[in-house]
């Protein structure tokens, strides 16, 4: 998507608003002995609330309103019979729409006590995905992204995940640009005023590749090793970025 008037622009941060507000919450909420299918219904009791469509379930048919993925998931986790427990490493992804637009947003979070490794990869995660927003404008070609991060992550010791992309989005989930890698590459394409794409890198702890599991949706780090994901949408304005998905 193109952002070309203020409308639009109100409608893409209202739900970004909305999928932030409710990733927000669902890791607050998280605790040991509730199970994924638990937490996915209150991700979904929220984005009912404000009348916002699961973008997954809509768009995909996805078995849930929200994915959760644990410790050896890494991505597109079924919500279901599984117990979350201490230390576990809980990855949840929101996506909705609402009035058209769409929004994407996710984050890694350690729930309870854990390994102090762990406790270092969930925050460089983080700072992984701020560097690659810091890179989003108009006129600056999609390579900065997967570069700037590709730079942080090798200087600590770190993989990224070269099968899971970043992506337009706006009126659809997924929309050109497609497969906007965030590793180290050479994707000349450039950034227009007013494109609105996400930011999610895989940051891992040796772990190259996304690998299927057996129910056809949940991805599994290969080889396994422990993987957070951050998320934000971004639109690329001449200024910078304007991050959409914050909560408020």
């Amino acid at each position: 998507m193109t952002i070309t008037q203020q409308d639009e622009l109100d409608g893409l941060m209202a739900i970004g608003r909305i999928v932030a507000n409710t990733l927000q919450a669902m890791g607050k909420a998280m605790e040991p002995g509730m199970t994924t299918r638990e937490l996915d219904a209150l991700g979904r009791a929220m984005l009912d609330r404000e009348g916002a469509i699961s973008a997954p379930e809509a768009s995909y048919n996805f078995p849930g309103a929200t994915c959760i993925s644990v410790n050896e998931e890494i991505a597109h986790g079924i919500p279901g019979d599984r117990i979350l427990c201490r230390g576990d490493l809980v990855n949840i992804d929101v996506s909705a729409s609402k009035a058209g637009f769409f929004a994407d947003t996710g984050a890694s979070f350690c729930l309870g006590p854990v390994r102090p490794k762990l406790q270092s990869l969930c925050r460089d995660g983080r700072r992984a995905m701020e560097i690659g927003v810091t890179q989003v404008a108009a006129g600056r070609p999609l390579e900065s992204i997967g570069n700037a991060i590709g730079r942080f992550a090798t200087a600590r010791g770190y993989t990224l995940i070269r099968n899971l992309a970043s992506h337009g989005v706006g009126r659809a989930l997924h929309e050109a640009p497609d497969q906007i890698a965030t590793w180290p590459n050479r994707d000349r394409r450039k950034m227009h005023r007013g494109m609105v794409l996400t930011v999610e890198p895989f940051l891992a702890t040796g772990a190259l590749w996304a690998a299927e599991g057996d129910d056809a949706w949940t991805l599994l780090a290969d080889p396994t090793t422990p993987v957070v994901q951050y998320e934000h949408t971004v639109v690329a304005t001449e200024r910078g970025p304007l991050i959409v998905t914050l909560p408020g």
